[in-house]
């Protein structure tokens, strides 16, 4: 198998529910690291629809991982 070219690093800051949600989808999927998993979240919501647009002038802080619920779940709002 070739070896794949990741020359980039992206770091992003969680706050430990948004941790403990990474980890969980991690573990229930036997994911083999914290990276992987976030790969796969990244490709799924890339190829996801009905996401929300930043309005003009959005922080950074306005955008989390989690809903109001803790779920993670969108539809579970």
């Amino acid at each position: 198998m070739p070896e794949l070219e990741r020359g980039e690093r992206l770091q992003i800051m969680l706050n430990a529910e948004e941790l403990a949600a990474v980890e969980d989808f991690r573990f229930q999927r036997r994911m083999p690291s914290r990276a992987s998993a976030v790969r796969e979240l990244l490709r799924r919501g890339l190829a996801a629809e009905g996401f929300i647009e930043a309005s003009a002038g959005a922080k950074s802080q306005d955008f989390g991982v989690l809903d109001h619920n803790g779920s993670g779940d969108p539809d579970s709002a």
